[in-house]
């Protein structure tokens, strides 16, 4: 019986992770109790490490071991930019992308009031208290182009507007390699209000 309890506990356990429903649990639980408990118990003790020693960069926010993350006190960055990101899965994707050289704010979430997420619980005071003490020319708004995205840019646009810093949205429209006719309307409307000059228009005099 107390091994029942021990399956259906872990099973519960694997539900917790994003997108993985009772089915997927119990296969998962299944093939870490018949094919790798070694594999298990790494699983575990790899949990319980993070758990226990993981919490929060004192500068962007991020999960970090140190009271700065790996970023933070690489003393390499550019201190002139800073992006404000969703989540840490949101800093890796640029960073594994290699386009970004300054720093970051990681808000952990947007704007959701419906969720009980507002300002508070995203701790935009400690964003303007990081702007206040560093040399940031420029704040990148990198919030994911959704509703609550767009919300969460709008509001920190109006809360930085009397710093004296440039701010920024990450550009949107057609992404590399697409092919117009398979692009929705609001990619190409956003295409078209983002677009960039590529001369002057002006010709030479020669």
């Amino acid at each position: 019986m107390a091994s029942d309890a021990a399956i259906e506990k872990l099973k519960e356990a694997l539900r917790r992770l994003p997108g993985v429903g009772p089915r997927t649990a119990g296969r998962m639980a299944f093939h870490l109790l018949e094919r790798d408990r070694e594999g298990g118990q790494l699983l575990a003790e790899a949990l319980t490490a993070a758990v226990s020693g993981v919490t929060h960069c004192e500068r962007c926010n991020n999960f970090s071991e140190a009271t700065l993350c790996r970023i933070c006190s690489s003393g390499k960055r550019d201190e002139a930019l800073l992006c404000v990101v969703e989540t840490p899965a949101d800093l890796d994707t640029i960073e594994q992308a290699g386009a970004f050289t300054g720093y970051y704010f990681v808000l952990m979430g947007h704007l959701s009031p419906l969720d009980g997420v507002g300002p508070d619980q995203l701790g935009f005071d400690r964003l303007v208290a990081v702007i206040g003490k560093s040399t940031t020319k420029e704040v990148i708004l990198g919030t994911n182009l959704t509703v609550e995205g767009q919300a969460t840019a709008d509001y920190l646009t109006d809360l930085l507007q009397d710093k004296s810093v440039t701010i920024s949205r990450l550009a949107r429209g057609v992404p590399a390699g697409g092919e117009l006719e398979y692009m929705d309307a609001n990619t190409l409307t956003q295409a078209f209000s983002d677009r960039r000059t590529l001369n002057s228009g002006q010709k030479s005099s020669s």
